[in-house]
């Protein structure tokens, strides 16, 4: 049996600090006493443990310092994207993942992208990606959907970086703090309901869980857990 190391004091660099998923890890994280570098174009927090940073994530070199410690005289150990755009821009998502990725691999810094649904199997049917798959994802959302693919592809493609891509199962909403959830690997979960949902609370427990404790997937998802852990 592998035993999954847990790793304790993390400096956590947040891209996409003021959305809703990345304002939840930088809640989580703070109250598990990590430090968080929180970077956005107009950060802002009030929190000890969290060091706003004004980053353009297009500006590659402020993305490197921010990440280097040279703006907070704290270097990242690794760091979250939960960059997206409304309405989509692919192009955009693609390369600013690249931008992350190829800085991160510079560094020597673990990369957890909070990607989308899309990208993982259909639980029906193996070989048809969510992205594909209308009882998921209807016509309005395709392209969004397309776009976490690529995002994903990009990952693939990258040589040098240390990645895992977290996927949220096909609903993410703002909600309750759990703590309970399901982890996966590369096909859609569903939950005791039937339902294929978690609150970004419980998406940002689990985004730190995995930096606390990596596992050996690069590609993963999580949907809440109805039930309690039994004693």
């Amino acid at each position: 049996m592998t035993t999954r190391s847990t790793r304790a004091g993390l400096t956590i660099a947040v891209l996409g600090a003021s959305g809703m998923a990345g304002s939840r890890v930088i809640t989580e994280a703070g109250a598990r006493g990590h430090q968080v570098l929180a970077l956005s174009r107009k950060p802002a927090s009030e929190d000890p443990n969290v060091t706003p940073i004004a980053v353009d994530v297009n500006d590659s070199s402020a993305v490197r310092e921010a990440l280097a410690g040279s703006v907070s005289n704290r270097a990242a150990d690794a760091v979250v994207l939960t960059v997206r755009t409304h309405p989509v821009d692919q192009e955009f998502l693609v390369g600013a993942t690249r931008t992350v990725l190829d800085i991160a691999a510079q560094l020597g810094m673990r990369v957890l992208v909070v990607g989308g649904a899309g990208a993982l199997r259909s639980p029906d049917d193996h070989d048809l990606l969510v992205a594909d798959n209308p009882a998921y994802v209807p016509a309005e959302w395709k392209a969004t959907a397309a776009a976490g693919v690529a995002q994903l592809r990009t990952c693939q493609a990258h040589a040098g970086a240390d990645w895992v891509y977290l996927s949220p199962p096909a609903l993410l909403e703002p909600g309750e703090r759990t703590g309970r959830y399901r982890r996966g690997t590369d096909t859609l979960l569903t939950s005791g309901d039937g339902r294929s949902w978690i609150s970004a609370e419980d998406l940002a427990v689990a985004v730190v869980d995995e930096l606390e404790t990596p596992g050996p997937e690069r590609l993963i998802t999580v949907v809440h857990r109805d039930e309690r852990p039994s004693a």
